[in-house]
């Protein structure tokens, strides 16, 4: 017979739990992906819709406004959708984590099971969404005759690094959520500010001075979004401290929110 039971407090997280639970991560970020589009006529091909229609009038629309842009010969919008389209994944996995503990505090009240699955499969939506996105992103780029360089090859890592600090945000946002309600108001808020903030749709070198950009790159998702459009478009990477500035508050934001979810999960269940 096996106990399953919270780890350790010292232990931030427990990788080999987790992977026990694996299957529970998919369960559940399933579960969402259907709970979505339950009651909808055409079902989960708004899955395909919602990140195709995004895609194509936001490229039409600032096709329209800029044309092409400033720095050289790719369209405005190409660069623009290279911010776009991991920042609404990082958007939507942290706003849908956030509600995660919220939403299932029956189940938590229930049975055990390790409760950072409930935040971490959030992001199963959020990847649909943004495959589909990133397909209409490779098409819109071959419309423009645009291949990228040999750096496309640090995509899968990119887009680990990317996932990894939306893990880290969602665990202060799910936790903090599961204990002050607040938060589930406060976070859509600070999404939207993050998207005028973030180098979402214009590029870091174009807005920022150059000796301001390694204090703007405390701020871990404007070095990630420069650096989509470093592997897509060729465009000019950080300076290795920008990079370095960024991936140490990765670091710092998730190891802090890891200690902080594991100190508060116990509470989860108290909470109505």
């Amino acid at each position: 017979m096996r106990w399953h039971g919270p780890a350790p407090a010292w232990r931030l997280i427990d990788v080999a739990e987790l992977w026990r639970f694996r299957e529970l991560i998919w369960a559940f970020g399933f579960r969402d992906l259907k709970v979505r589009y339950r009651q909808a006529v055409i079902g989960i091909a708004w899955a395909i819709i919602q990140p195709l229609c995004t895609v194509i009038v936001f490229g039409v629309l600032i096709s329209l406004l800029r044309g092409t842009a400033s720095g050289g010969d790719v369209p405005y919008a190409v660069t623009s959708l290279c911010g776009l389209v991991p920042w609404q994944f990082f958007a939507a996995a942290v706003s849908q984590a956030t509600l995660s503990i919220a939403l299932n505090n029956q189940l938590i009240q229930k049975v055990y099971f390790p409760r950072v699955i409930l935040p971490l499969s959030a992001f199963v939506p959020a990847l649909v969404d943004f495959a589909v996105a990133f397909a209409m992103l490779g098409i819109v780029m071959l419309y423009y005759g645009i291949l990228p360089g040999w750096q496309i090859v640090l995509l899968p890592v990119l887009f680990a690094m990317t996932a990894i600090t939306a893990a880290a945000f969602s665990l202060w946002f799910s936790a903090l959520n599961g204990i002050y309600r607040d938060v589930q108001f406060a976070v859509p808020f600070i999404l939207q500010l993050g998207m005028i903030v973030c180098p979402v749709v214009y590029e870091t070198g174009a807005v920022i001075p150059e000796k301001w950009q390694p204090l703007y790159y405390l701020n871990p998702t404007a070095g990630l979004l420069q650096c989509y459009r470093s592997v897509l478009l060729g465009s000019p990477w950080p300076s290795p401290v920008s990079l370095a500035i960024s991936v140490v508050m990765v670091g710092i934001i998730g190891i802090g929110g890891a200690a902080y979810f594991r100190r508060m999960e116990r509470r989860f269940a108290d909470v109505s």
